[in-house]
């Protein structure tokens, strides 16, 4: 998996590097040079009040966790997965052990979160997220359409949407009854291990199962949830719009909607490339040539949407890095202690996939 990880890297900014160098290296700086400094920190900005947004919709999924923990780890879990060379799955990882963490992005107020409970969490904003990203794809999908019928993304785009549906309504099954199957698999293939390590892995699974019944006995608040992501989406379409206004591109709304719900749709397939370097480049080139947008000036939007993720992902990451150490120092100071229910894995000064 390391080996795949860093070959598709490697690829992705050996794409990159191809595009700038088709596009032109002085256009593309030249594009990326009209926002200036403070049209770069407008987009940051707005970039934050998209995470706020997406904090709300973790929150409304799960409002027993403290919304600060939420949105805190709700922005490890993206830093990780835009500024690591990990896959999307890394990020999830990271974003699991940054909710449970007694010590992370949150007010000191807020009670421990324990693993299973964690890893609910995640899987359940992962999924509402997925179902809120359906929604948009099939806008931007609509707003593609209403401009360019004969679009060679519409086809593709859409068979893509439905086998997202049907993948989400598989997730969404499995998260609900999945756990009695998992336990019958589980007696099964752990029957030949020592007495307590089975009982372990048993007595998790159950825990887990539970907590996911127990959010998603909540329709409304699974509904919310989903609403809140598709709002986030809508606030990426926007970002997008003005940023394609500071580089003097005419895209108005609408458009905007098109290119980021199809974009997210390719990047989605391509969730195995790491922080998708390079299927992002290639999917906004693609479809700003449908929209009349030079090629430069597409790849100076993708990377500005870098340059942005990065911006804010590169310090949160610092700072979750620093608060875990200083967490760590206080637990070994004061000495063992009672162990949080549930299992508990300690938390890597460097996390590798």
């Amino acid at each position: 998996m390391k080996k795949l990880t860093f070959f598709l890297t490697l690829l992705g900014l050996v794409a990159i590097t191809a595009a700038m160098a088709w596009s032109g290296f002085g256009s593309v700086v030249h594009a990326v040079m009209r926002i200036g400094l403070g049209g770069f920190l407008l987009m940051v900005c707005c970039q934050l009040v998209v995470n706020g947004v997406l904090g709300l919709a973790w929150h409304a999924a799960v409002p027993q966790i403290h919304y600060l923990r939420l949105l805190g780890a709700r922005m490890v879990r993206d830093a990780a997965a835009t500024c690591l060379p990990f896959s999307q799955l890394g990020g999830i990882v990271i974003g699991i052990r940054a909710t449970c963490s007694g010590h992370g992005l949150h007010t000191r107020a807020s009670r421990q979160v324990d693993l299973p409970e964690a890893t609910a969490a995640n899987l359940v904003d992962i999924t509402t997220e997925v179902m809120g990203q359906t929604a948009f794809v099939l806008l931007g999908v609509a707003f593609l359409v209403a401009h360019q019928r004969n679009s060679p993304f519409v086809v593709p785009v859409i068979i893509g949407a439905v086998f997202l549906m049907f993948g989400t309504a598989g997730f969404i099954w499995t998260q609900r009854h999945g756990g009695n199957l998992f336990r019958k698999l589980g007696k099964k293939f752990t029957s030949s291990l020592a007495a307590q390590w089975h009982e372990n892995l048993l007595s998790g699974a159950d825990n887990l199962q539970e907590r996911m019944e127990a959010v998603w006995s909540h329709p409304l608040r699974i509904c919310g949830s989903a609403a809140y992501h598709l709002l986030g989406w809508l606030g990426s379409a926007c970002m997008l719009w003005l940023t394609a206004g500071f580089l003097g591109a005419h895209l108005t709304f609408p458009n905007a909607i098109a290119v980021e719900g199809v974009t997210c749709a390719v990047m989605s397939l391509g969730f195995l490339v790491p922080g998708s370097l390079g299927v992002q480049e290639g999917a906004y080139i693609a479809l700003g040539h449908a929209f009349g947008i030079d090629s430069s000036v597409s790849l100076g939007l993708s990377l500005l949407r870098r340059g942005r993720e990065l911006a804010i992902g590169i310090p949160v990451l610092l700072l979750w890095q620093f608060m875990e150490m200083r967490g760590l120092r206080t637990a070994e100071q004061k000495g063992p202690v009672n162990a949080p229910e549930g299992p508990y894995t300690p938390a890597p000064s460097v996390v590798k996939e």
